[in-house]
């Protein structure tokens, strides 16, 4: 076997195990009601740690045009339980920013 493969399996072993291993070990367990509380949270964190560091690089040059977006979508989505509204009303409200000249 090439060394590439070795490599390429190593990788797959090194990242496939970490998220396959909790799947067994907890599926058919019934999780404390603070940790199943928790773990909800996990998904909207992961999401905003990989989303506001770049955001605000979005429109280069502008970012008060990026950060006046973001917080119009994040004002959209609690008035709408919703992706679509909040992502087109943010790129609306950056697209008139912008061509007023902001």
């Amino acid at each position: 076997m090439s060394k590439i493969y070795v490599l390429i399996l190593g990788m797959f072993i090194v990242t496939y195990l970490p998220r396959l291993l909790p799947f067994f070990l907890v599926s058919g367990k019934k999780l404390p009601k603070k940790l199943e509380e928790f773990l909800r949270y996990i998904p909207y964190t992961a999401l905003g740690a990989l989303i506001i560091p770049g955001f605000i690089e979005a429109i280069p040059g502008h970012k008060m045009v990026a950060v006046i977006g973001i917080v119009v979508a994040f004002i959209l989505s609690f008035i709408r339980n919703s992706i679509v509204i909040p992502v087109l009303g943010s790129i609306g409200i950056c697209i008139l920013l912008l061509s007023l000249g902001l």
